[in-house]
C-alpha cells in the first residue's frame, strides 16, 4: 500500500495546510503518517509550558486518529528547532519507518522560522533515508525506494517580503473541507491563543478561509490547497509525480498550461 508522510512544525499546521490532500489520499487507499516537529508548548497565554505541551499532544493525536494517520511524536519545543545532525537523525528514522513515496512539508520560505526549520529537516530526511552511513535515531533500517517531496503554500500564500507564491498545482478540497475542518477542530486549545496572538478570530473559520483563498487563486475550485513539487535530484525519478498522479481527478495542474 502506498504511503504519505506529512512533516510539519506545530500541532494544527497539518490541519490548516496539508489535510485536504491527505484525506483524498486516504480515500484512495494510501497509508497516512503524521509528524509535528514542535510540541506546541508555547502556543498559549493561559497554560504553563508543560500543561500546554500535554494538551496539544493529545489534540494532535486525536487529529491524526481522525484522519486515520499513524502519529509520531514531536522532537523539540516551539522556537527551539534547529537544523542539526541530532534532529536530522530523528526525522530520518521516521521517514525510514513510514516508508513514504510522498513527503508533504512546509514551504521552504515561510512566515516563521519553525516552519522553515521543519521544512529543511523534512527535505534532508527524505534525501538521507537511503544512506546506510547516516545512522538514524533510533537506529532504523534504510529505505531505498524513491521519495518525492512536495511543499505546501506559505501562510497567506506569500513569502515574508510579500511576493505571491503560485503553486504548481491546485488540489480541489471542496468535497473534503468539512472533514478537514473536523481535524482542525481537534485543536480546541488554539482558539484563545490564535485570537489573542494573531487576531485570527474563529480559527475554524480561518481554516475555511485559507481554503477559499487558495480556491480563488485557482480560478476553478471553491476550496483548494496548493502544492509545489521539489526537484527530483537525489530524491526520485525525473518524471515521478505521485501526488499529482494519485489525485489526478481533483487537481488543476498549472504546469501543463
Amino acid at each position: 500500500m502506498p504511503s504519505c508522510l506529512a512533516i510539519a512544525a506545530h500541532p494544527d499546521d497539518i490541519e490548516f495546510l496539508f489535510a485536504g490532500a491527505m484525506l483524498h489520499l486516504a480515500d484512495r487507499g494510501w497509508d497516512l503518517h503524521y509528524m509535528n516537529l514542535c510540541d506546541g508548548s508555547r502556543g498559549s497565554t493561559t497554560m504553563s509550558q508543560a500543561e500546554c505541551a500535554a494538551v496539544r499532544l493529545k489534540e494532535a493525536q486525536a487529529a491524526a486518529a481522525l484522519m486515520g494517520a499513524k502519529f509520531y511524536g514531536p522532537i523539540f519545543s516551539d522556537m527551539e528547532g534547529e537544523y542539526n545532525t541530532a534532529n536530522l537523525k530523528k526525522v530520518t528514522a521516521v521517514v525510514r519507518m513510514a516508508k513514504p513515496s510522498i513527503v508533504l512539508t512546509h514551504s521552504p520560505i515561510d512566515y516563521m522560522e519553525d516552519h522553515e526549520v521543519a521544512c529543511r529537516l523534512a527535505v534532508s530526511a527524505a534525501f538521507s533515508h537511503g544512506m546506510p552511513n547516516l545512522e538514524s535515531d533510533p537506529p532504523t533500517d534504510v529505505y531505498m525506494e524513491p521519495v518525492t517531496v512536495y511543499h505546501a503554500q506559505p501562510v497567506h500564500n506569500r513569502i515574508p517580503t510579500g511576493e505571491l507564491v503560485v503553486p504548481h498545482f491546485y488540489v480541489d478540497t471542496t468535497s473534503v473541507i468539512d472533514r478537514k475542518i473536523d481535524t482542525l477542530a481537534c485543536h480546541a486549545s488554539q482558539k484563545q491563543w490564535l485570537d489573542e496572538s494573531q487576531g485570527m478570530d474563529s480559527y475554524l473559520e480561518t481554516g475555511r478561509q485559507v481554503g477559499r483563498d487558495v480556491g480563488k487563486m485557482s480560478g476553478k475550485f471553491e476550496y483548494a490547497e496548493g502544492w509545489r513539487r521539489r526537484e527530483h535530484w537525489g530524491f526520485c525519478g525525473a518524471d515521478d509525480d505521485p501526488l499529482a498522479k494519485a489525485l489526478a481527478d481533483v487537481i488543476d495542474d498549472q504546469r501543463t498550461k
